[in-house]
């Protein structure tokens, strides 16, 4: 079988990519070994929409796609009786933590154009019902008696109103294979790659555990935690991600009045809302908490553990005192993709012909309408002939005007040592 190009998988960011790529006029084929598009680990993402990263790159990436998810729509060329997930446009409070400090994202803010108000503690206090505005850096264990001493000091915050989250991640990530199938592109699901052919110096294509061949002279990788092992298939060695189990919990009822996203380094945890009156409590991989490394995606337990749901959700409640810790653990579990700094790589790789968009786990949903637009532009200019390695492209954002270096998302690019070195990127 043969295709211009061979995306594998089909999460947002595989979907949102063959989109583009089938929009630019070429034949997309896109493989993934689950049984539907969004069905990994874009289905255990909390889909927060926000802004605050430490580039300007990062965050004129981030504007952009929150133009996209508002008319989404009109992004996918939906029609009318299609069934799309909503934006809830809730905002969303940064609180003050050192690991993020004001004096490099407000400045970000500022030349994007995101609007922002930057609260003290008393003004925290009375937008945010029930918080408490105690100071308690740097997180710790619920073992450790730091953790339950009295604050130093008080908190206040930086507060974006635009921001939000999208209410159904894995049904973005259909809408957005059922959009790429109306350009032309097709999927094939339960399939898995066990070889990717190479021939003359590049990629022809990949072989499937069926033995079949799809042949392409382009092939993307875009496997979330699998990712890294279909780079050694490839013998690519220049883009390094390792997969990273994950929980996010889940409490029945979110403290009174609770409106905007809390993103909470201070403790180490971050609290969205849902439909109906929920809350998700996910965490911020503090430095006290062992992170949990994994060899192959595929042995995750997909439970979540009563030990980290009475951490994060007791976190969540040192912030909410109203809250209120169930005795049972409710949730997802999930595998990241995540690069030494959490910062994605969207780039060609030392094998001609074949692109990477990895590393995108955790932070990178809210951009994944994006990613696709970058990711064609991309992989026209290389092949083309363009050097991206030694003249890094600029992408021109179509709703905000903004230049967006992807020499930031580069392979070759250094270690962003302003990193929160956490989810938050």
């Amino acid at each position: 079988m043969n295709a211009d190009v061979v995306v594998i998988g089909a999460g947002v960011i595989g979907a949102s990519i063959a989109h583009e790529l089938a929009g630019s006029g070429l034949n997309v084929l896109v493989v993934d070994k689950g049984g539907s598009a969004g069905c990994g680990s874009t289905g255990a993402s909390s889909a927060v929409v926000r802004f605050t990263f430490s580039t300007w790159d990062g965050v004129a990436l981030a504007w952009e796609a929150r133009h996209c998810w508002e008319s989404w729509r009109d992004h996918l060329g939906a029609p009318a009786g299609e069934q799309l997930p909503r934006y809830h446009r809730t905002g969303l409070v940064m609180l003050d933590a050192p690991v993020a400090p004001r004096a490099r994202i407000l400045p970000l803010f500022d030349r994007a154009g995101v609007p922002y108000e930057e609260w003290d503690a008393d003004t925290l206090a009375a937008r945010v019902p029930g918080i408490d505005t105690g100071r308690h850096w740097p997180p710790a264990r619920l073992d450790d008696e730091r953790f339950w001493t009295e604050p130093a000091g008080r908190l206040g915050a930086v507060y974006t109103p635009d921001a939000g989250y999208v209410d159904d991640p894995q049904l973005a990530a259909a809408g957005l294979a059922a959009a790429a199938s109306r350009r032309g592109a097709s999927f094939r699901y339960r399939q898995e790659v066990v070889e990717v052919a190479r021939a003359h110096g590049r990629v022809r294509g990949v072989r499937l555990a069926d033995d079949t061949l799809l042949a392409a002279p382009i092939v993307v990788n875009a496997a979330g935690p699998w990712s890294a092992a279909l780079n050694r298939l490839a013998g690519v060695t220049s883009v390094r991600a390792r997969p990273l189990r994950q929980e996010v919990h889940h409490v029945a009822a979110a403290p009174p009045g609770f409106r905007p996203i809390v993103a909470d380094l201070d403790l180490g945890v971050y609290l969205r809302g849902e439909p109906g009156g929920g809350l998700l409590v996910g965490g911020t991989e503090p430095a006290c908490d062992p992170l949990e490394w994994l060899e192959d995606p595929g042995q995750a337990a997909m439970a979540p553990t009563a030990a980290a749901f009475e951490t994060q959700v007791t976190r969540a409640a040192r912030r909410f005192p109203a809250l209120t810790v169930p005795g049972r653990a409710k949730g997802v579990a999930g595998v990241y993709d995540v690069t030494d700094d959490w910062t994605p790589v969207y780039d060609r790789t030392e094998l001609p012909g074949f692109y990477v968009a990895m590393g995108t786990s955790g932070n990178q949903f809210k951009n994944a309408p994006v990613v696709g637009r970058i990711m064609t532009a991309l992989i026209e200019a290389v092949e083309g002939g363009h050097d991206h390695d030694r003249e890094p492209l600029d992408y021109l954002a179509p709703h905000t005007g903004h230049r967006i270096g992807l020499g930031a998302f580069s392979r070759k690019r250094p270690i962003n040592t302003d990193s929160t070195g956490t989810v938050m990127g």
